[in-house]
Order: structure tokens, then sequence, then C-alpha cells
């Protein structure tokens, strides 16, 4: 089976690891594509390519400043991704708690 298409869906759009880096970016503030070139150390039209897949999944929004195209992070379109993270969660977190119990019972042992 195919895999859809990157600007259709926002799981894939996230998929590739320098557009997770740009959305991190971008969870700090506003930036220009001038100002992402210069915090990634990134060509232009890398951030232009990035920018616009992520625009088409509504994961970061544009708006118009005179001549300057300024682009943040929409934290909504995020929210499915939230929350099928979080799911796992709870899979890591009773893991990691039960690891634990084993160590210190292994520890106990030793002593």
């Amino acid at each position: 089976m195919a895999r859809e298409k990157t600007t259709l869906n926002p799981f894939n759009a996230v998929a590739d690891s320098n557009r997770r880096q740009l959305i991190e970016l971008l969870a700090r503030g506003e930036y220009t594509v001038t100002e992402v070139v210069q915090e990634l150390d990134w060509s232009q039209p890398q951030v232009s390519k990035h920018l616009s897949v992520l625009k088409q999944v509504n994961l970061v929004l544009e708006r118009k400043e005179g001549r300057k195209r300024i682009y943040c992070l929409n934290s909504v379109a995020l929210k499915p991704i939230h929350n099928w993270i979080m799911q796992f969660e709870q899979y890591w977190i009773g893991n990691l708690n039960s690891l634990g119990h084993y160590l210190n019972e292994i520890q106990k042992n030793e002593d």
C-alpha cells in the first residue's frame, strides 16, 4: 500500500526529522524565513520547502507584515499528534516503574 502524501497528513509531515527540528524552533516563537535560515543554518530553499509542507497540513501559520512573512507554530493542529503520543506515556511509565522495581529487588538480593 502506498504511503499517504506528506502534505495531506500531519503525522507524515512530522515524520521528517528536519521538519520536527523546524517545529521545535517555531515552538519558541515567531520567525521569518531569514531568521530560520540563521537559526538552523539551512539554505533558504530548504527552509521554504519544509515551511510549505508544514503550512499545507496546518501545523504552521503564516502572516504578512509588510513585505515580510512571519511564521509561527499552530499548536492546536498538533493536538491529534499529542493525543496519539500520550497513549504511550502510560505504557512507558508502567514499564520503567517495573524495571525500577526489578532493579531494586536485584540490588537488595546482592546486599
